[in-house]
């Protein structure tokens, strides 16, 4: 499966999950690529910053990425895709590529806003590729928060499933990333990696139903 992580908006955690469900499947014992398809370099740089990793992480930032990073993923059992913000074309590629897109969204109207060209972009690449699967991921959240509620119910309406799962906007995100560390190497037993396996869980179960329904 490949599996990107989109919105045209940056700052709502698209790496810090690229990362980390990546390190969740290479636990499991697959095979796991990691593109780096944002000319920021976020994820280049935190692979830069360790001996080693526990995937393969290759820097594949430019507008015509999709038909090597399919070629490249013919090797591996999982490849994640980091794509960039503000970069419609590239986006588009990701998207191209992908067998599953998940829109990452925070609480608040910037990051629905801006998931509303991907979405576009989803939709013209599904009369394509009618396989293609996507679904929203509530990031970043602030506890129990009303603004997450609602969220929810505004994501409903555009017609792609939103994940059980919720990221909170945990300390032990931001402090991994600063360490060059997976949550799993950093804080094995908190909340915030076990909210990375539930959402990896469901990510790959919603694939695969999504297959059965189809075949049936």
């Amino acid at each position: 499966m490949i599996l990107s992580f989109i919105n045209q908006k940056g700052g709502i955690g698209k790496s810090t999950l690229s990362i980390n469900v990546a390190a969740a499947l290479a636990a499991q014992g697959h095979k796991t690529l990691l593109i780096d398809a944002d000319k920021q370099g976020s994820t280049k740089t935190w692979a830069s910053l360790r001996d080693d990793t526990p995937f393969v992480v290759v820097d594949l930032a430019r507008e015509n990425m999709a038909r090597d990073a399919m070629k490249m993923a013919a090797d591996y059992a999982f490849t994640i895709i980091d794509a960039p913000p503000h970069a419609v074309q590239v986006a588009r590629s990701c998207i191209v590529a992908s067998d599953m897109v998940i829109l990452p969204v925070e609480p608040g109207g910037f990051s629905n806003w801006a998931s509303d060209l991907t979405v576009q972009q989803v939709r013209e690449a599904q009369d394509l590729k009618p396989h293609l699967r996507a679904a929203f991921v509530i990031s970043r959240k602030l506890g129990n928060s009303v603004l997450g509620r609602e969220m929810r119910h505004m994501m409903d309406e555009m017609g792609i499933p939103v994940l059980k799962t919720e990221i909170q906007s945990l300390i032990a995100f931001p402090e991994s990333g600063t360490m060059a560390q997976t949550i799993f190497e950093y804080a094995p037993k908190s909340e915030a990696a076990k909210q990375i396996k539930q959402l990896t869980k469901e990510i790959v179960r919603f694939y695969e139903q999504d297959i059965r329904d189809e075949s049936t």
